[in-house]
């Protein structure tokens, strides 16, 4: 085999193994928005 066929040989095997290898599932995070407490009413002169 020559040279340039042993590299093309070696860059074709490269991208199948990196294109099959095994993929991770990725995580995210959702924040769930604030609640805020609505206003205690606490008569008319406080």
């Amino acid at each position: 085999m020559s040279n340039s066929t042993r590299i093309a040989l070696a860059l074709c095997t490269f991208a199948f193994l990196a294109a099959c290898g095994g993929k991770k599932d990725e995580v995210v995070y959702v924040d769930e928005p604030a609640v805020t407490t609505e206003p205690v009413y606490t008569g008319k002169y406080k």
